[in-house]
């Protein structure tokens, strides 16, 4: 069982606990995922199995969410799963006096991660430091936003602002949230966040746990291909006998320059055997196997 799945994480489960359960559904241990979500989110979690796990280094970074933004409210956490902090009637809030700072959010920004997050400082992640009452210097972190779309507006005493938000990776949509509210001067927290598009895969095609169980029974279970997700590395295809010294480990020569560090392998059958990577010696540009997909392998 080797290939990947695109999960739509329910609400209240670490990523870990989707590893868990879908070890138990598939029976086979060897699971990884594609990106962290926290228990609160929900959306595309990024499954790899079996050799799939090798893979989930090269998978595309760019990430989508739809966010929902509470004014008025600030959190330990920056969202709903924290202690409230403070709490500031937001009711004179409205669309046209936030929209002229969210150009502020795109681009490549700086963004300090929320004190409680899975970033590690000194070895311990952040969030075992806060949780013990620790001060903590949370390092700033250059990040990309891509764009940012309003999708709806509520009014009320602690008003809601719904986003989808275009970003790469690292980008911690808690902290936009938590900045956004800041600028405006009455604070703000995340109140819901669904992951629409990550690693190549979007919400549209995900699978529930149920969906996966009932498929599992039905004997229609299957997976995405090994390099179906990989549509953001060049590809090369390799003649039989390139092929054999490449599975033996042996360097390619280029015909061809390149600045890709990285490509999609086939063979002369179009078969995918795995990762190549560039190298540049005396010889010229070459690609080495970096991972290998065959005998057993």
């Amino acid at each position: 069982m080797d290939g990947f799945l695109n999960l739509n994480k329910p609400q209240n489960f670490t990523s870990h606990d989707c590893v868990a359960k879908l070890r138990k559904i598939l029976n086979t241990k060897k699971i990884g995922h594609g990106g962290t979500l926290d228990p609160l989110a929900t959306g595309v979690l990024p499954i790899a199995i079996g050799k799939a796990t090798r893979l989930l280094q090269f998978l595309p970074t760019d990430k989508a969410y739809q966010a929902k933004i509470r004014f008025g409210i600030v959190t330990t956490t920056d969202d709903l799963e924290g202690d409230i902090i403070s709490k500031n009637s937001a009711f004179d809030l409205t669309l046209e006096k936030i929209t002229p700072y969210l150009k502020d959010f795109i681009g490549e920004i700086e963004q300090f991660p929320p004190a409680y997050s899975a970033i590690k400082k000194d070895g311990k992640k952040l969030y075992e430091l806060a949780r013990k009452g620790e001060i903590i210097d949370v390092p700033k972190r250059q990040v990309t936003v891509s764009n940012i779309e309003v999708l709806n507006w509520q009014d009320g005493e602690f008003p809601e602002l719904d986003l989808h938000i275009f970003c790469g990776g690292g980008t911690y949509i808690r902290s936009i949230a938590r900045d956004l509210g800041e600028k405006i001067g009455l604070g703000g927290t995340l109140a819901l966040l669904n992951r629409t598009l990550s690693c190549g895969m979007s919400l549209e095609n995900s699978y529930s746990f149920d969906h996966i169980i009932e498929a599992k029974k039905a004997n229609r279970f299957t997976l995405i291909n090994l390099d179906n997700p990989l549509q953001n590395l060049p590809c090369i295809y390799l003649e039989e006998e390139e092929s054999k010294r490449w599975n033996q480990g042996q360097k390619i020569l280029l015909e061809e320059e390149t600045l890709n560090q990285f490509y999609r392998s086939y063979n002369h059958l179009s078969e995918f055997i795995g990762i190549s990577e560039l190298t540049i010696d005396e010889k010229g540009q070459l690609i080495k196997p970096k991972v290998v997909f065959n005998n057993g392998q």
